[in-house]
């Protein structure tokens, strides 16, 4: 419990210093100000309309998909598993694309109403197919057609926005990943799948735990493993495809967090998941203020910077994995 404290402190002082960094010098005395006392000062302007807005997304973002690949990694016991394998970023984006290609350049909010609609269909579509197969919903089936589904998703895609360079201009810099330019009214419209998502896999924390261990050890205990499985996949779904709706794809908080909350708390998803919420809300938080300071004044999508800390470990991981072979 002490160092879960001790997280929420640090995620603290992270918010602090997003509401102070960025291309207006800010002081820590005109956010105070900003909050207590609002003057309509441009300052104060930024600070209300801009900064915390953005840092709050950040942190309800990271959280959720820390815990979604949390959930992943314990549902199909794969460690290199993340949200993406069900197709919810392939799955979002190629709604996005395709409500742009139709319908013109449109607000976030319609772009997070297509994204998340998009994002639930492909999981749930990968969960179909998983379930049809031979041997049922097991985590090598669901992992096969989630990466077939995200292939197939991903080439239709690209084909789109290679075929119309208009399309392409108008949502990139959603594509790219960021949480710049959300207004706080984006998440109150996703808040509540948020909170739903969050709820449930709190709830489904002991279940997992046990399904890690293994389908039959769980069964043993008496563990509806296909239920389970189901309200964990919707769990995912809300959390992941809300957090797509609202940022666009930002990668690798779903693979590696997990991993650094297993070395520190152990394999208990009681423990795992609200510490994983927390490092997640940490870490894009932390990619989102190194976008906006790195090339100052000039600010760069957080989907851009994700790469940069998730690619080396997402190679140390894949090394592990064979070094154990």
């Amino acid at each position: 419990m002490s160092g879960l404290i001790a997280s929420l402190l640090v995620l603290i002082i992270c918010l602090i210093i997003s509401t102070i960094s960025g291309t207006a010098d800010i002081s820590l005395n005109q956010v105070y100000a900003a909050l207590t006392a609002y003057d309509g000062s441009r300052e104060h302007l930024i600070v209300r309309t801009v900064r915390i807005p953005r840092s709050l997304i950040a942190i309800m973002v990271g959280a959720a998909l820390a815990v979604a690949g949390a959930l992943m990694q314990g549902l199909t016991r794969n460690p290199l598993a993340s949200p993406s394998i069900l197709g919810v970023n392939a799955g979002a984006a190629f709604a996005v694309v395709i409500a742009t290609f139709i319908f013109g350049n449109n607000s976030l909010y319609v772009y997070a109403g297509f994204a998340f609609a998009g994002a639930g269909l492909s999981a749930i579509t990968v969960y179909t197919i998983s379930s049809i197969s031979r041997g049922g919903l097991t985590p090598l089936n669901l992992t096969i057609a989630g990466a077939a589904i995200t292939a197939f998703i991903s080439a239709i895609t690209s084909a789109i926005l290679i075929l119309s360079q208009k399309t392409l201009d108008e949502i990139r810099f959603w594509l790219a990943g960021s949480v710049a330019g959300r207004e706080i009214n984006l998440l109150i419209q996703v808040l509540p799948y948020f909170a739903l998502g969050l709820i449930l896999a709190f709830a489904l924390s002991r279940q997992i735990t046990l399904l890690s261990l293994g389908e039959d050890v769980a069964k043993g205990l008496g563990v509806k493993t296909a239920r389970i499985k189901i309200l964990s996949a919707l769990s995912i779904i809300l959390l992941a495809g809300g957090s797509v709706a609202v940022a666009g794809p930002i990668g690798f908080i779903g693979l590696i967090i997990p991993h650094i909350v297993r070395f520190l708390v152990g394999l208990d998803y009681r423990w795992i998941l609200p510490y994983a919420a927390v490092f997640g809300a940490i870490l894009l938080l932390v990619a989102d203020i190194l976008a906006r300071i790195v090339l100052k004044p000039i600010e760069l999508p957080v989907g851009l910077v994700m790469p940069l800390i998730g690619a080396p470990f997402f190679i140390y991981l894949i090394k592990l994995k064979v070094n154990k072979k």
